[in-house]
């Protein structure tokens, strides 16, 4: 049996429809499937539309977030509760197509134990949001060396997959990394971003930035060795400056620069200090061990509920 993870926030828009369509193909393909919704926290009618679904369609479930713990809560969420041989992540928007997954399906059934769906095109995206995006991946790519050019949160991956990514310990999670980190037989195929079936991103360029800071320093300790490359930087530009300073001073000029130099130190020590803090709060995050997500409400046992009813 393939689940179908699809986390949802305020998408209430989409529910029917991408239960619709994706239990559509399924039913076409000969897939037996199961889809769990996975409620972040909504405040509009989300949880509301799931349970109807799964009342009425024992092939869906759902889990309800007791608040907004964000995406990447979401998806771990998912891959707990799924009950598939193998489990495929995909957006409720539809922007991944779902037709996709019977062929990341068939590839699972040749052996392949992590499918992963790369972006051939961004589709509508500012300048601005690509480079970002670019930079990140670049960054990921020369830190852990870990190509994530095009990767999405949509895969497919075998349940020793799954298990593998349920035993990791760590709170703060970066799922479209450490899919790849774990290893496995993978295989990628290429889509291209699909316009939203309906509603707005919720992924405003602040909660982005965000994302990728933490996703950054969660995944890889590369903004640490900024702090000694500063100094060192720091350590040759004070030597060289010092050397100048004594020549016209054996030169009898006067003494001038000394203000900037006072300011470029102060300013590399302050933003050392920052970038060691953010790691020092990421610790913090870490050894309070509290779970990454609260379930308040779920249609997982459906059976049972029907017979206390």
């Amino acid at each position: 049996m393939l689940s179908i993870i699809i986390p949802a926030y305020n998408e209430e828009e989409n529910i029917e429809n991408t239960a619709s369509v994706i239990g559509g193909i399924m039913k076409e393909n000969g897939i037996e499937c199961e889809i769990l919704f996975v409620d972040d926290g909504s405040k509009d009618r989300t949880w509301e539309i799931i349970e109807k679904l799964a009342a009425e369609n024992d092939s869906i479930r759902g889990l309800k977030f007791s608040r907004n713990f964000g995406k990447e809560g979401a998806v771990f969420a998912g891959l707990k509760y799924c009950r598939g041989e193998c489990a495929a992540v995909i957006d409720c928007d539809l922007q991944h197509p779902p037709k996709l997954l019977v062929e990341m399906y068939n590839l699972w059934k040749q052996g392949y134990q992590v499918v992963e769906a790369v972006k051939a095109s961004r589709g509508k995206e500012s300048f601005l949001y690509k480079f970002f995006a670019q930079s990140f991946y670049g960054l990921m790519k020369s830190s852990s060396n870990i190509d994530m050019r095009g990767a999405s949160d949509y895969k497919l991956m075998d349940r020793q997959v799954v298990d593998a990514l349920n035993e990791l310990p760590e709170r703060i999670t970066f799922y479209r990394a450490l899919s790849s980190w774990v290893g496995f037989k993978t295989t990628k195929i290429e889509f291209n971003v699909a316009p939203r079936n309906a509603g707005s991103s919720k992924w405003s360029f602040k909660k982005l930035f965000k994302f990728a800071l933490s996703n950054l320093t969660s995944f890889t300790n590369a903004p640490l060795h900024l702090v000694t490359v500063f100094g060192i930087i720091f350590l040759i530009s004070a030597i060289a400056t010092g050397i100048v300073q004594l020549v016209r001073f054996c030169g009898g000029e006067s003494q001038d620069g000394i203000l900037p130099i006072i300011l470029f130190s102060s300013s590399l020590i302050m933003l050392s200090l920052g970038i060691i803090g953010y790691y020092l709060s990421k610790i913090y995050e870490e050894i309070k061990g509290r779970p990454r997500y609260l379930v308040s409400l779920d249609t997982l046992d459906k059976k049972n509920k029907r017979d206390k009813i």
